[in-house]
């Protein structure tokens, strides 16, 4: 197995700095799986599994997950055929191509091909296959003279072979959970173990800008915003997010800094109000202002600035598009195909449009300006009502999923949540240690009250994200790394009370998820998914997958806690936690697997993500051997390192060896 975990590893880095090269289709590598299986089939032997049901089906399920992956190799078929509307292969006939949108956007919902099939009309659209004559059709490309491509899949007997071992596997690893005598349930029955407020006061800001309930009301009004219709208020938030790296600055909402730049441009061009890293390289001020930034387009600077003029690139031109109006596109216009469009002040409107609409699109901008200039903002605050009015004639969206994304722009928060957490989390983990793994009696209840509260906020804000997305907020690295500290904060509710050095460790887990979710996208915008992206399963996949990370890192705070401390409990506590995270972690994998053959036809593409996972599951499988790791000094020391696997499969992946499932903010 460790020569697996090289082999795997080691694929992955080769791949990606040579394409052409496929360590995974060479001979010796598939003669190391060989060896795999057959070391499976020896260890039955050897440890007499018939008598152990459960364990026999993890170990036999091994060989039959590896002669399905051979058997689709060597009989399977995997091809595309292109159809042109009215055009006949294989027995389906295209009828015509769609492209559906998400309600009053231009951002496509699903690709759908309406074919016939022996006199049968069917209809192929991503993540609904069509099965025909023992083929499977998938929607893959489209042309713009409404031709439709799709993969053909013919996997006779490797899918079947595969899905056995599937759940040969996933009741196995159940059965080892719930056998009445078996290792996890001997654990459960004889394991008796168990900051500061942030307060920053803000300056006024030196800018002008406009009154907080004026602004409010402006950011009422509804904007085509990365391909969804959403409250201004959003877009002000991300803008002021994106460019000073908090959602407020000085004292000041989103609203009243996006307005400040639109109206007042003169006062902000110099407000040192842009957060730059890598500002030092560029000659700039960490903190600079918009009028810094236009002067970099002079600068010579070498290869190792690029990336941070790239970034100052991007705020510059976040403000310019403001000011250019192409970033408001509040104007929803119906054209002559029935089709609703949105606008911003200076596109080109569709030839239909009448006189009065034409005009009124075109000057609100500078009557907004002109009010601003005169200081009339109660009448300002009239023109924004009747902005929302003129909105709402073409395009009214629910109230409640309005409310419900005001509500969450306003309760989102800065970093200071993850700090407490992380603070509160080591003076716990400090006091417990030297109580020989009991937290103070106060320490405890500060702990308690701090859990509940902080889970509470992120279960809201998930069902919040998943009320204004109208899909699970499961699909980007913010939402994964939230719902990793909820499931952390659930789990340490549940356990706290049997074991008291969860508290602690649970607090750590859920600052530092909070902390990796703020860095890594500062709160990115809701958008609507890819149309391969809308199942089921994606949800169910990413939910189990985080529910295994978090105990992970359980795990791994455990095993610090053991090399800390020498006590045995600790290694009792980190494999009662050890079953159930191996557990989630196979049947995360397996349902990816499942879903991937669902939309594309494959369940295993060797993709850096999948080999990665893979790679974690072989790692923590070890420690449940109890003859591997016999020294508890080296078991804990194992524990503590393995983490290194799921970072690399959940941030490495992402920003060094890419694939298909490589997702960034």
């Amino acid at each position: 197995m460790v020569l697996v975990v090289v082999a795997l590893a080691a694929g992955t880095i080769v791949e990606r700095l040579n394409p052409e090269v496929h360590i995974y289709g060479h001979w010796w590598f598939v003669a190391l799986l060989a060896a795999v299986a057959v070391a499976a089939v020896v260890s039955i032997v050897q440890g007499k599994m018939w008598r152990r049901p459960a364990m026999l089906l993890v170990h036999a399920a091994v060989p039959v997950i590896l002669l399905g992956g051979a058997l689709t190799t060597w009989t399977g078929e995997h091809y595309s055929i292109t159809l042109a509307p009215g055009e006949t292969k294989e027995g389906i006939t295209l009828e015509r191509f769609e492209v559906v949108h998400y309600p009053g956007t231009h951002t496509p919902m699903d690709f759908v091909s309406h074919v016939s099939a022996d006199g049968v009309q069917y209809d192929i659209s991503m993540n609904h296959i069509l099965r025909h004559n023992g083929r499977r059709y998938y929607q893959e490309d489209y042309g713009d003279d409404g031709s439709s491509t799709l993969s053909v899949s013919h996997d006779p007997w490797g899918i079947a072979v595969t899905y056995l071992g599937y759940a040969m596997l996933v009741i196995g690893l159940l059965g080892l959970l719930i056998t009445p005598n078996g290792p996890f349930r001997r654990l459960m029955k004889g394991a008796a173990v168990v900051a500061l407020l942030l307060v920053s006061t803000q300056a006024n800001a030196a800018s002008r800008t406009l009154p907080r309930t004026t602004a409010e009301e402006m950011g009422h009004l509804y904007v085509l915003y990365k391909g969804r219709v959403c409250p201004l208020q959003t877009l002000a938030k991300d803008f002021t997010t994106k460019l000073t790296g908090k959602a407020t600055y000085r004292g000041l909402t989103a609203e009243q800094v996006l307005s400040g730049y639109l109206f007042y441009y003169d006062d902000w061009a110099d407000e040192p109000a842009v957060k730059l890293k890598g500002a030092d390289a560029l000659g700039l001020e960490r903190h600079t202002s918009v009028s810094q930034l236009m002067f970099l387009d002079t600068l010579r600077v070498g290869p190792a600035t690029d990336k941070n003029l790239r970034a100052a690139a991007e705020k510059q031109s976040l403000v310019r598009m403001l000011l250019s109006g192409k970033m408001l596109k509040i104007y929803p216009i119906v054209d002559s195909s029935g089709t609703l469009g949105w606008y911003g002040q200076n596109d080109a409107l569709p030839l239909n449009v009448d006189s009065d609409e034409y005009l009124f699109v075109r000057r609100s901008i500078g009557y907004f300006q002109q009010l601003v200039v005169e200081g009339d903002y109660e009448t300002l605050e009239t023109a924004f009502k009747q902005t929302r009015r003129y909105q709402e004639k073409h395009y009214r969206p629910s109230e409640f999923h309005v409310g419900a994304e005001r509500l969450y722009n306003t309760l989102t928060t800065g970093r200071w949540l993850a700090m407490v957490s992380i603070t509160i989390g080591l003076l716990s983990f400090a006091f417990a240690l030297l109580r020989k793994g009991r937290p103070a009696p106060w320490m405890r209840v500060v702990s308690v009250v701090w859990v509940a509260l902080l889970t509470a906020y992120l279960l809201l804000i998930f069902v919040l994200r998943w009320i204004v997305g109208g899909h699970a907020p499961m699909a980007g690295g913010f939402d994964s790394m939230n719902l990793m500290a909820l499931v952390a904060g659930l789990v340490t509710l549940s356990m706290q009370r049997r074991y008291p050095m969860v508290q602690p460790a649970g607090m750590m887990v859920m600052g530092f998820c909070l902390l990796v979710a703020m860095m890594s996208g500062s709160n990115p915008p809701v958008t609507n998914l890819m149309p391969v992206l809308n199942s089921p399963l994606l949800t169910l996949h990413v939910a189990v997958i985080m529910c295994s990370y978090a105990l992970f890192f359980f795990v791994s705070l455990l095993g610090a806690a053991g090399l800390i401390t020498r006590e045995d409990y600790y290694r009792r506590l980190i494999t009662l936690l050890l079953y159930p995270a191996v557990t989630l972690l196979a049947v995360g994998i397996i349902i990816g697997a499942v879903w991937a053959n669902i939309s594309w036809g494959n369940y295993w593409s060797w993709d850096p993500k999948e080999v990665w996972a893979l790679i974690t599951l072989i790692v923590y499988a070890v420690p449940l051997h109890q003859n591997v790791l016999r020294r508890s000094w080296v078991f804990y020391l194992y524990c503590l390192m393995a983490l290194l696997s799921v970072a690399v499969t959940y941030f490495g992946v992402n920003l060094l060896l890419g694939g298909m499932h490589a997702y960034g903010g």
